[in-house]
């Protein structure tokens, strides 16, 4: 059976299966070595996460995730008084939520590997032209969520993974070392873009390839066909038997 790699996340991560996902780069990388298995959840912040733990990753699993990333944070950062702030949360709430979702996860597997990733950085702009589209004279005139108080709770994300001696991946601050990433990157201000995804799985991909979960080292689920032997196919698959 494979190792399954778990994507615990809101919108970002909901979303990460669609064309030109993140996930699906991700299901992609690891065909035939792991499964990739989406828990996002559109519209999610930590303290709503911390409700769906123990039905998504039960303590009693006999085959618990391998690994899994952990993407909140751009709900969290609405701002009150605006249009998103029942998704608010305070940033040391977030912080200690996360906290808690990591302990959950260990406790379920100690071996797992948890990544962090913080929210991505908020195109201002972006967001209020997304908003005047769907909503034209009713949208609110003040961003629901802006990148620097964004950018707040991304820090706190990765102080964290450093308390807690993980492994993080500060897209908040990776995406805005690229010149236009406000429209290279994000759909609406907020959501990725294919080159958003992109650098989403890169990273991924990155940090589990400098620990112990490269694809390329993972053996396959099954032999390739070019090892079975037309005449005598049970023979590949003898190994497999014992």
């Amino acid at each position: 059976m494979r190792p399954q790699i778990a994507l615990f996340g809101d919108s970002i991560t909901e979303q990460s299966f669609r064309s030109g996902g993140w996930g699906a780069a991700l299901a992609d990388t690891y065909t035939r070595k792991a499964d990739i298995v989406n828990r996002g959840y559109s519209g999610y912040n930590t303290r709503w996460a911390l409700f769906l733990l123990h039905q998504l990753f039960p303590f009693d699993s006999t085959k618990p995730p391998v690994a899994a990333t952990i993407f909140f944070g751009a709900n969290d950062a609405a701002l009150l008084g605006r249009t998103s702030e029942r998704q608010h949360v305070p940033i040391e709430e977030y912080k200690e939520n996360l906290r808690k979702v990591v302990h959950h996860l260990k406790e379920c597997s100690p071996t797992m590997l948890v990544v962090l990733i913080t929210p991505p950085p908020v195109d201002e702009v972006g967001r209020r032209d997304y908003a005047q589209s769907v909503y034209g004279e009713k949208a609110m005139e003040l961003p629901e969520r802006t990148n620097e108080v964004t950018g707040l709770y991304a820090k706190q994300c990765v102080e964290l993974a450093k308390e807690m001696g993980l492994c993080s991946i500060d897209l908040w601050s990776k995406m805005q070392e690229t010149g236009g990433w406000q429209k290279k990157f994000l759909s609406d201000g907020l959501h990725l873009t294919p080159e958003g995804n992109a650098v989403v799985h890169e990273e991924v991909v990155k940090v589990f390839n400098q620990l112990w979960l490269s694809a390329a080292e993972m053996p396959d689920d099954f032999p390739s066909h070019s090892e079975i032997d037309g005449k005598n196919p049970e023979k590949a698959f003898q190994q497999l038997c014992i």
